[in-house]
């Protein structure tokens, strides 16, 4: 039988859990295990209501409302922004230690190949992130970080523009890390071992550890520490490359689903979708 996902908290209003690193929240093509949402409907029977997203790599807290009215209260204490969203996350280079904020706008990447790929542009919507270097670490004798994040908005890729922005990319990140074509060889099942090198690990290093919202007069929080390979990163240890669990097939990612895709260029043959258009 097929584990659906790890609950961390579930009454009559609400489905608190924890999102695997790699599983789509969309509904997609596959069965019904394919989305996190598709894998919310079976156990609960009925259609959810989805209040927010995490990027496809990106695993940890989501909630979910049962009914129609839990699901208008969350989506007005998001809208509000009484929603407080702390994510950690491993970063390549020496991040000062301490905290630091970053108020820079962000907008479609126009110059990338990839149609899903934003950038911080002068005329993109606001956008503000929190963070706190906390220590640093090395591996393969270079030095990292780990750096715990607050969202005061919510865009797409946030996290992972800024502080790649900063010159500290997520450590993982086939978009933001430094080098697209990585991004562009993975959506066709054709990551090189070079680039599983570079890579390290196989999702991006980007975790949502806490979240927590007022409700019924009191405060709720939840917390779903990091994946075993995250935390054996961190500590410096090796972590082998394994198979991501829910990766689509490569045949499918050449099709022409609808969503986004990588922007057509002269020579660049077929479109491919770009899957990991998630938010936050």
């Amino acid at each position: 039988m097929v584990s659906l996902f790890e609950i961390l908290h579930e009454d009559a209003d609400l489905l608190v859990l924890r999102k695997p690193a790699g599983l789509v929240c969309h509904p997609t093509k596959g069965d019904e295990f394919s989305s996190l949402v598709s894998r919310v409907r079976i156990h609960l029977g009925f259609e959810p209501h989805m209040i927010h997203r995490l990027d496809r790599e990106t695993g940890g807290v989501m909630v979910f409302a049962k009914t129609d009215e839990a699901g208008a209260e969350l989506r007005a204490l998001w809208a509000a922004g009484l929603v407080t969203k702390e994510y950690v996350a491993l970063v390549r280079g020496q991040m000062p230690l301490g905290e630091g904020a970053i108020d820079a706008p962000l907008g479609r990447e126009v110059s990338s190949s990839v149609a899903i790929k934003d950038c911080v542009r002068p005329d993109g919507a606001a956008a503000r992130t929190r963070w706190r270097c906390e220590r640093h670490f090395e591996r393969e004798k270079e030095v990292y970080s780990w750096v715990r994040v607050w969202l005061d908005t919510g865009r797409k890729h946030q996290i992972r523009i800024h502080l790649s922005h900063l010159s500290y990319p997520i450590l993982g990140d086939k978009l933001y890390g430094g080098d697209e074509r990585i991004y562009l060889d993975f959506v066709v099942g054709n990551l090189s071992e070079a680039q599983r090198r570079f890579l390290q690990v196989p999702f991006h290093a980007l975790h949502a550890e806490r979240l927590w919202f007022p409700w019924k007069g009191s405060e709720l929080g939840f917390v779903a520490a990091p994946e075993p390979w995250f935390s054996d990163t961190a500590a410096g240890k090796d972590v082998p490359w394994f198979d991501d669990p829910y990766a689509p097939p490569a045949e499918s990612r050449t099709s022409r689903p609808a969503g986004p895709f990588v922007r057509p260029s002269a020579g660049l043959g077929p479109l491919v979708p770009g899957f990991n258009s998630q938010e936050g």
